[in-house]
């Protein structure tokens, strides 16, 4: 696959963050097949089918606020009206009579309105003698009422194929009376780490081993997007070792993420085994961090073969593999990044070229936004990502930040 070049890395094939992402993306489709849950088990997944409303909702006119509900018609231009109060309407109990001239009723908030009624009037403005109630002047037709229908008619989309359901979706599936929906199918996703100096929870380090902490990040970002986790462990820098671990994942997943093993080394084999065994584009991205990166295909499985380095994993997972995963998983549209302009209390040089992604604290003080830079950026300085809630996006013809220079930072509420 020819890579196009990006900037200042023209000619030495590094590919840019929007190119890398318009590649994967392109290359993508959502994953067949559907099943049929109850509301509770839909959290996370994504509704197959579109939702049609049942009936209205609201289903009747109600009342927005507790007053009076009272006929507009009635109520004279200038000076208190007096109106008879003749009943009282509950949520769920509503006054069952009709309302006549010059009568009022005394209404609570969700309660039906009185047939006849065709305003509410809040009872803070409302003055009250025996059974006579005096309205002011001033109230209109229409106020304070919900209408029927006013949030869903009979017979609309209520949720949209390719809604990720959340607390928020689930009420509203509820509300509907509905106990099952049609969700596509979970996405599988296998995963491991690679490297003889991986070593496993559990198992004493050997001289110049670590412990794997990317097994762990992975199935966390995984899990919380709602993905069907195979956590395949460490698997040894040795050919036949991985090519097994390969076959044996895209038998079984529809997604295979690989930690280490896609830079230059003597003794990564990722780039080469993606080639022997399937198809490969590869590419070293105009990114800090997070430079060498691998996608294509194994089997039936789509591949991405990420850095080594913990934090490089997790920027290269937000920027290219979760929107890769949630298009597969059907999400339509996809969410959309959101940057929101800081004062950069730091000062850095940046080699202009690649685009870069520190890890910093956004924080509002006196009424601004100011990020400052969360410990040391090195990534294998996972520390680093615990203590920051953003990331600051520096572009490519960026070449250094001075303190109180605007900067792009995106939140981790709602990435990460």
């Amino acid at each position: 696959m020819t890579q196009p070049s990006s900037g200042d890395n023209a000619g030495r094939n590094f590919l840019s963050v929007a190119d890398a992402r318009g590649l994967v993306l392109d290359a993508l489709a959502t994953i067949e097949g559907w099943e049929c849950v109850a509301v509770r088990a839909a959290l996370d997944r994504v509704l197959a089918r579109d939702l049609i409303a049942p009936f209205n909702v609201p289903a009747y006119d109600n009342s927005a606020m507790d007053g009076y509900a009272v006929r507009s018609a009635d109520l004279a231009n200038a000076g208190d009206t007096a109106l008879t109060l003749v009943g009282t309407a509950f949520a769920g109990h509503p006054f069952s009579g009709t309302l006549g001239a010059a009568q009022a009723v005394r209404i609570m908030t969700g309660a039906e309105i009185p047939y006849g009624a065709d305003a509410v009037v809040m009872q803070e403005v409302v003055r009250c003698e025996h059974d006579q109630v005096h309205i002011p002047a001033g109230q209109k037709k229409g106020q304070n009422l919900r209408s029927a229908g006013e949030d869903l008619a009979v017979g609309s989309i209520a949720l949209a194929a390719g809604t990720r359901c959340g607390p928020a979706e689930l009420g509203l599936i509820a509300s509907l009376g509905l106990g099952e929906v049609f969700v596509r199918h979970r996405l599988r996703v296998a995963f491991f780490s690679t490297g003889d100096e991986i070593a496993s929870i559990g198992q004493p380090l050997a001289a110049g081993q670590v412990y794997d902490s990317n097994r762990y990040t992975l199935f966390g970002v995984l899990y919380r997007l709602g993905c069907e986790v195979l956590d395949m462990g460490v698997v040894a820098d040795e050919p036949a070792a991985l090519e097994a671990a390969f076959r044996d994942a895209s038998n079984a997943a529809d997604v295979i993420i690989t930690s280490g093993g896609v830079s230059v080394g003597e003794a990564d084999f990722i780039r080469d085994m993606m080639a022997r065994m399937g198809e490969v584009s590869f590419w070293k991205l105009a990114i800090k961090p997070g430079r060498p990166m691998a996608f294509g295909r194994i089997g039936n499985a789509v591949l991405f073969g990420l850095p080594g380095n913990p934090v490089a994993v997790m920027v290269t997972f937000y920027q290219f593999v979760q929107d890769a995963l949630l298009k597969m998983m059907g999400v339509s549209p996809l969410p959309q990044a959101v940057l929101f302009p800081a004062r950069a209390d730091f000062s850095l040089r940046k080699r202009p070229g690649r685009i870069e992604y520190l890890r910093c604290r956004l924080v509002r003080e006196a009424g601004e936004l100011t990020v400052s830079i969360a410990g040391a950026q090195g990534s294998g300085v996972l520390r680093s990502m615990s203590e920051a809630n953003c990331f600051v996006v520096l572009p490519e013809d960026c070449s250094a930040v001075q303190p109180g220079d605007t900067v792009l930072a995106q939140p981790f509420n709602g990435l990460v």
